[in-house]
This record gives C-alpha cells, structure tokens and sequence, in this order.
C-alpha cells in the first residue's frame, strides 16, 4: 500500500475563476480509517475554496493534536500550515493573525483538543473574536488512545466496549453561542449539501467563525447505543434551513422549494441564503438559537445548520486599533521610529 497521491488528473477535470482544479487543492493520501467522518470535512474544505476560488497560498491551515488534527495534511498541500501542541492551537493562531492580518486562517480541532485540555484557549478566542475558521470535528471519543469517552460524549451513551457515560456533555455550539461568537454552525460530515456552503460563508466572515461537526469514528463509536453514530446522527438531526451560500456579483439560480427564508448579507455584499427555517429560529437572534439548540437536545435532536450569525461583526484587529497593514509587511522605519518618537510616548503616559 502506498501513501502517496497519485498526480494523475482527468484533463476534462472542471476548473475555478483562477484556472485550478481541485487538484491544487488537495494534500496526501490520508492514513485514517476507511469511512472515518473526518475524511468528509476535509472534503467538503477541499471543495469550498475551490469553489470559492481561494489562492491556496492566503490560507494558513492550524491544528493541535488527535486525529482531526492530522487532516490538514489530507487537505490544501499547497498552503501555509502549522500543527500545534495539544490543545494551543488558538494561541499559534492569534499569533499568526495579529502578525499578517491578509491571511484567511483555519483551524481544525477535535472534541479532545477542544473541550478539555484546549477549554481555556477556545474560551479566549472566542471572546477576542479572532478573524478564523475554527472547525471541531466531534466523535465523542478519543480515537488515538482506544476510544475513551472524551468530554462531548452525551449522558447514557455506550462506548464500543458497552461502558455507559455517567457525565454531562459539554455542548461546543451551545457554549460559543453563550460567549459571544459571531458565527456558530452545527453540521454532519455525512452532509456535504449542508456542510460546503457553511465552511464557504465562515470564510467569508469577518470574525471568529465556529463550525462544530458531528464526525462518527467508525473504529470505536459507530456502535449501537453511541449518539454519535451514523445511523443515530442520520435518525435524530433536524436541519434549522436548507443553506446556499451566494458569492458576491456572482448570479446563482436557486432550486429550493417554495417555503419561510431569509438572506443574510455580509459585508463584502456577499449572502448566506436559508430557507424553510425551523420553528424558533432566527440567525439574528443569539437567544432564539441558544433555546433552539436546547429544544433540540431536549427532543433528543441534533440541530444542525447555522445557528447564527451576527452581521456587524468586527474582528480583533479593529478592536485593538492594529496597524491596517500586516506587521510583517512594515519596514525598519515604520517599527523603529527613532529615540524622538518613544520620547513622545512616554510623554503621554505621564
């Protein structure tokens, strides 16, 4: 068996605005295990800049450590990455961010990485509101050390080896919605309808954008009894709206059926286009999502689709009034300004 890609393409393979296939845009053979949800999300990434026709060199790719975050490997080979330690993702982000602004950042994290040894980190950066795609890929388990019940196992789920968990989940959406995301969306690997046009309208949104995926390990939570399995996911989601994400300038026609939508306009004059929403949403209303959400745990539902998303947002570097001009881009004169100048900030604080 060989993990290596193989470099032949169809010449007939379609082709974006900027002349690539999405050859350009894949990375190496995964190595993770055949039917793995993760595998889907980074599909469905793989198919959204591409559509989006997204240079891969303006994006810088972001993990910490578990089998989610391998996939960066498995997607955008030709973009600028980093694979951080367990659980700092964020913090390698904020860095990268705060130093070159022009990049579009995406990080991919796992319910591990996340909800426990990253809690902290994932609680800041929502908070600061850092202009990035932040992407759970959410099993359940922690698949790297034998599948162990991780912190978003739901209450009375069995594991593969019929152990029952005793404990509370943490709810990812539910708590980004709590500390003032921007942007917060719940999808199914196995939906890719759904999935693209959400990771398209996250990248396009200036803020932090959080993505959490149901993701079903097929080696040690695909059993019955497991609510993060498919069958169970695929028997209990209930989708807030059908979603299209329309480009700006760009005509699109539509073969959604007739029903209760709304468009959502960014900033750039780009849409995200809902129809048919569910009853008690509205993407404006963080409340209205926030009691969704819990309805839906309530019902034993697992609510996907944009929860919400907040049109005015402004990411950190308006907040802290950063330099408009990526930091690695300013020369010796504009970092060092000479004696003079710090004399006259110092003078101001006196």
């Amino acid at each position: 068996m060989t993990y290596i890609r193989s470099q032949f393409r169809h010449p007939g393979l379609p082709v974006n605005e900027l002349g690539y296939t999405t050859k350009e845009y894949e990375g190496a053979l995964s190595t993770l295990c055949a039917g793995c949800g993760h595998d889907s999300i980074s599909g469905c990434i793989i198919q959204a800049c591409f559509e989006m026709s997204v240079a891969p060199h303006r994006i810088a790719k972001l993990s910490g450590i578990g089998c989610s975050s391998k996939t960066p490997t498995y997607f955008l080979g030709n973009s600028h990455g980093f694979n951080s330690v367990h659980g700092r993702m964020p913090s390698v982000a904020t860095g990268a961010n705060m130093a070159n602004r022009d990049l579009i950042y995406l990080g991919v994290s796992g319910d591990g990485d996340t909800a426990s040894i990253g809690m902290g980190q994932f609680v800041h950066v929502i908070r600061r509101n850092l202009n990035m795609v932040y992407i759970v890929m959410n099993n359940g388990c922690y698949g790297l050390t034998k599948g162990q019940d991780s912190a978003t196992a739901d209450e009375g789920s069995k594991s593969k080896k019929g152990s029952v968990n005793p404990f509370q989940p943490i709810d990812l959406a539910g708590m980004a919605l709590e500390l003032g995301a921007s942007f917060v969306a719940q999808s199914f690997s196995g939906d890719k309808e759904q999935l693209v046009p959400l990771i398209k309208a996250a990248i396009d949104h200036p803020g932090f954008a959080f993505i959490n995926v149901i993701s079903p390990c097929v080696t040690f939570n695909n059993n019955p009894g497991s609510t993060k399995a498919y069958d169970y996911v695929r028997e209990h989601i209930e989708a807030s709206a059908t979603i299209d994400f329309v480009p700006a300038k760009t005509e699109i026609t539509t073969k959604y059926a007739d029903g209760t939508g709304t468009d959502i306009e960014l900033h750039d004059g780009s849409h995200i286009h809902l129809e048919k929403l569910a009853a008690g949403i509205n993407p404006y209303d963080r409340l209205a999502a926030m009691n969704a959400l819990q309805n839906a745990r309530n019902n034993h539902e697992i609510l996907t689709g944009l929860l919400y998303i907040e049109p005015e947002s402004t990411d950190l570097h308006h907040t802290i009034q950063s330099s408009d001009r990526a930091l690695n881009s300013l020369g010796q004169e504009e970092l060092c300004p000479g004696a003079e100048a710090l004399a006259g900030i110092n003078e101001g604080f006196r």
